[in-house]
């Protein structure tokens, strides 16, 4: 549970309101309704969803969310698994209360453990896992070379290489909303040619 709240904190935190909910939903979905859990979930995935919609001017959509994100919420400690959830509320209140207010104050940051998440908080197996849920929510980058550049990275990481070239791109990635085209574009490059190596071993010793 910690593992998600804090990728999809961390994607959140990064300006990707609408690619957050994804690193929470197939665990939401596998709670049972009504848990602490299942409450906290399903308000910061709806808390993610008026953000969203505020950033498309769609009042009636964030306040509607804000309204019922603060209902699940409302059931649920203000400090519950150390996710800030009692400042994630007060903003809910005030959308709710005038959803146009999201255009003069910035989304809470999601806290864990205290802190807010950046991507550079985060693991290598997190930082994966945030690159899949934001690569899942734009056409324009292809899963597979995320996937593919998340198992180099673990292979720097594992072997001890001095240039950990994977690794410092896939949080750049993921951390860098603006520079993101270009460091997809990178992270292709460098994965065209380490699939290139691959392919010229392949059954040498068959």
């Amino acid at each position: 549970m910690e593992r998600s709240l804090r990728v999809g904190a961390a994607v959140f935190n990064a300006g990707d309101h609408h690619a957050a909910h994804d690193a929470w939903e197939d665990e939401w979905l596998s709670l049972d309704e009504g848990t602490a859990d299942e409450r906290l979930l399903h308000g910061l995935i709806q808390y993610t969803a008026a953000v969203y919609h505020v950033g498309n001017r769609n009042w009636s959509g964030a306040q509607g969310l804000a309204t019922s994100a603060g209902a699940y919420l409302d059931e649920v400690a203000s400090d519950y698994r150390a996710v800030n959830v009692g400042g994630v509320r007060g903003y809910l209140e005030r959308l709710a209360a005038d959803p146009e207010f999201g255009e003069r104050a910035p989304p809470v940051p999601l806290r864990v453990n205290g802190s807010v998440v950046r991507a550079a908080d985060l693991s290598v197996e997190e930082v994966a896992d945030a690159a899949a849920v934001v690569a899942e929510d734009y056409e324009a980058f292809d899963e597979s070379v995320l996937a593919d550049a998340a198992r180099y990275a673990r292979e720097e990481v594992e072997s001890g290489e001095s240039t950990t070239r994977f690794v410092a791109l896939l949080f750049e990635f993921v951390g860098d909303r603006e520079r993101r085209g270009l460091v997809y574009q990178r992270l292709g490059e460098h994965v065209g040619r380490r699939r290139g190596r691959e392919a010229d071993v392949s059954g040498l010793f068959e």
